[in-house]
């Protein structure tokens, strides 16, 4: 089976990694960016998508290169507890959570895929144009972009893996407009500072409904010299919500334009403006998604990560749920044999339930319950008995149980999905 996956990111790579462990080896990656460079900043992985990277045989690069999570926990905007769970193993699962480099683990993926499938696997400054499916393949137009040159490269099966802005689902769904804005605005940084809490905790402070702030190491080093790297994310809900811009994850932002809602910040276990403002680059970006598809399956063609389903980053789900796409997407294929009904399985399989998931994460019950707090208790509190009842904070708690954990059972013991080579 000849396969041509659009978009050399953490879930394109992770398809051609799987596709590989099931015995398919006729396996081309292509990407736009001239240099694929480790770019952006942290994301978590969660403990599923862990499994899965586990299984196709990156378990020890991955603990040498990311940071368990061993707690997740949300704040006031004045640094006091007002909810917390353990994660990953503390949760009981078999496998971590990790916070990672987004760039540092597409560097890990990318070397795993040239070394088992050899350096003209993967082919970068090659952009896909469009595609024709005449039933028995599909050829992609693609065109070289250092020269302009234009080639056709026929496969039995055209995976669209290339993220938000994904040139397959554009041809797929030609008049489905720009991303959908919900009105915050994202900054997004990574500083060394000294550690905070435990030093493996995941910390939210404040409301999305005003300000939030979002914080986390990622980096081993760091943590080797007594020192942290920390993942930042500041939030601000703006009064607009029309996009007038492209939704870029590496466009530039100003320090400034941060301080200006942060800057009075005082959490006496972390610097919040210091974390601002001592940050090398700063990141902005507004939270957008899109609807959820009818149909992430044309024939031959698959969508798959960004391209199927983005979602707002609630629940440090966007990167674990392509990898899952990835392994399910390869499984169906080298176990059905047939591109057809292998992608028509896999849409069957993941469409409904992370098409929920893009929708649960719009509504986050967690930062309206924050918000009451803000509201009770502006100058913070002792005890959070004292501001909200348990019953009024239970479902934040449910809603990270919904859009956040694999039943732990269930994980644990499953099989596993790489088909078995015959």
């Amino acid at each position: 089976m000849r396969v041509l996956i659009v978009g050399a990111g953490i879930g394109g790579l992770t398809t051609a990694l799987g596709l590989h462990a099931a015995g398919l080896t006729r396996i081309t990656v292509i990407d736009s960016a001239r240099a694929l460079r480790p770019l952006g900043v942290g994301i978590n992985l969660q403990a599923h998508a862990t499994r899965e990277l586990t299984e196709l045989g990156l378990g020890d690069a991955l603990a040498a290169g990311a940071l368990p999570v061993g707690h997740f926990a949300h704040f006031d905007r004045h640094g006091n507890r007002v909810w917390g769970e353990p994660r990953g193993l503390g949760l009981g699962y078999r496998w971590p959570q990790y916070s990672v480099h987004r760039g540092r683990l597409q560097m890990l993926l990318l070397q795993a895929v040239r070394e088992r499938l050899g350096e003209a696997a993967v082919r970068s400054g090659t952009a896909y144009l469009d595609h024709t499916d005449d039933g028995t393949e599909v050829t992609a137009r693609l065109r070289d972009v250092r020269t302009g040159a234009e080639s056709a490269l026929p496969a039995d099966v055209l995976i669209g893996a290339d993220g938000l802005h994904s040139a397959v689902r554009r041809r797929l769904y030609p008049g489905e407009g720009a991303p959908l804005w919900n009105g915050v605005r994202m900054w997004r940084g990574m500083t060394e500072a000294e550690p905070f809490l435990d030093g493996r905790t995941m910390v939210v402070l404040g409301t999305r409904h005003r300000t939030k702030f979002i914080a986390y190491p990622v980096c081993p080093e760091a943590d080797g010299r007594g020192r942290a790297l920390v993942n930042w994310v500041a939030e601000s809900q703006e009064t607009v919500t029309e996009l007038t811009e492209v939704a870029d994850w590496n466009r530039a932002g100003r320090a400034e334009d941060v301080l200006r809602h942060f800057a009075d910040w005082q959490v006496g276990w972390l610097d919040v403006p210091g974390l601002i403002a001592g940050a090398p680059q700063v990141l902005e970006y507004p939270m957008v998604d899109r609807d959820p598809l009818p149909s992430w399956v044309f024939g031959r063609v698959v969508l798959l990560g960004d391209a199927a389903h983005p979602m707002y980053p609630v629940g440090s789900n966007g990167g674990s749920q392509a990898i899952l796409d990835a392994r399910i997407l390869a499984r169906e294929l080298a176990s059905t044999g047939d591109p057809v009904a292998g992608a028509a399985a896999y849409d069957a399989i993941r469409r409904e339930p992370v098409n929920r998931l893009v929708l649960a994460n719009r509504t986050n019950p967690a930062d309206a319950i924050m918000e009451t707090i803000s509201q009770r208790a502006p100058a913070g509190f002792d005890r959070i008995e004292d501001v909200i009842t348990s019953a009024e904070l239970a479902p934040l708690i449910d809603g990270y149980q919904s859009i956040t954990h694999t039943d732990v059972a269930e994980l644990n013991s499953r099989p596993s999905w790489t088909p078995v080579l015959r």
